[in-house]
């Protein structure tokens, strides 16, 4: 065999634009023959692949997967919303949020993890991308997990069963029967796609964006022309709103509007004759926190051209 030096992979990658491992397994398959796997690659259609890494992928899909009182949520993005509605995309999303169930959470170890019918869910998505011919993306992941309760899985826009633009765990810990912890995790769930809290209590909420909301209020404040006490009072009233108003347990259940969710978990504990504790939640929507790309298309012709772009006026 011959052997396949670093040189020669990194001569293919900028001939081919394909990923370093597909690099080196053509040339491990064509015996270091730089040519042959040049063409192994666009055979493969892997050539192309990498090219199109450069796109923003901000849409796709969230999938999770539930087995026991362990849940796992994955993000996989496409560049456009109708790659979310191609089989082939929908299949590898649900056996990726199968496969993230025993990944702790770690998108490195998920995307090492053996994919069904062979390679790893890296190299899946490198054959998706190929196929399917826009960029996509294994984003994130998480893993909820109880030792004894259960674990409730809602996705909100579904494009399928398990698959849709929002997804959310709860973890609930608690003795009760599975059917009321399940109506109960469902009405949660539901609760946390509509209100997307972003913290379990007051207490978890970032420090970093607690004293950006302060100095948001300090300038609201200062802006009345108040006393500097009154102030002071305006920014602390503020904060206390935010943070009920962003933390889960304290934030009104949008079914009446009115009930605090902790009143809510603990009213259903009681009923349920069992203590229930809302453990752990997590919230995925798809393509939140990504800038998308604004694209001139004038401008794209106009340089792919050689022509300059005038001004519209």
């Amino acid at each position: 065999m011959a052997e396949i030096t670093a040189a020669a992979v990194k001569e293919l990658r900028e001939r081919t634009g394909a990923g370093m491992m597909d690099c080196k397994k053509a040339l491990a398959e064509n015996q270091g023959e730089m040519e042959a796997s040049v063409d192994w690659l666009r055979a493969k259609g892997l050539a192309a692949a990498a090219k199109k890494a450069g796109r923003t992928a901000a849409e796709g899909l969230v999938g999770v997967a539930v087995e026991g009182t362990r849940g796992a949520v994955v993000e996989v993005n496409s560049e456009t919303d109708f790659v979310a509605k191609n089989e082939q995309f929908q299949n590898f999303v649900r056996e990726v949020a199968k496969l993230a169930l025993t990944s702790g959470g770690d998108i490195d170890a998920l995307g090492a993890a053996p994919f069904p019918g062979g390679g790893t869910v890296a190299e899946a998505l490198t054959e998706s991308i190929a196929k399917i011919g826009e960029n996509q993306s294994l984003r994130r992941t998480a893993v909820v997990e109880v030792t004894k309760g259960a674990v409730v899985s809602y996705v909100h826009n579904a494009a399928a069963p398990g698959l849709g633009k929002i997804g959310v765990l709860v973890a609930l810990k608690s003795e009760a029967l599975a059917e009321t912890l399940q109506a109960l995790g469902k009405q949660l769930a539901m609760h946390i796609a509509a209100a997307n809290p972003l913290a379990l209590d007051a207490a978890s909420l970032s420090p970093v964006l607690i004293e950006r909301e302060r100095g948001i209020a300090i300038e609201k404040a200062k802006e009345s022309g108040k006393p500097a006490n009154i102030v002071e009072k305006m920014v602390e009233g503020g904060l206390a709103k935010f943070r009920k108003d962003n933390a889960l347990l304290s934030q009104l259940f949008v079914m009446d509007n009115k009930t605090p969710i902790a009143d809510v978990v603990a009213a259903a504990g009681k009923d349920a004759g069992a203590t229930i504790e809302l453990a752990e939640f997590v919230r995925f929507q798809i393509g939140e926190g990504i800038e998308k790309k604004e694209s001139d298309f004038a401008a794209e012709v106009a340089a792919a051209s050689g022509v300059k772009a005038e001004p519209v006026s």
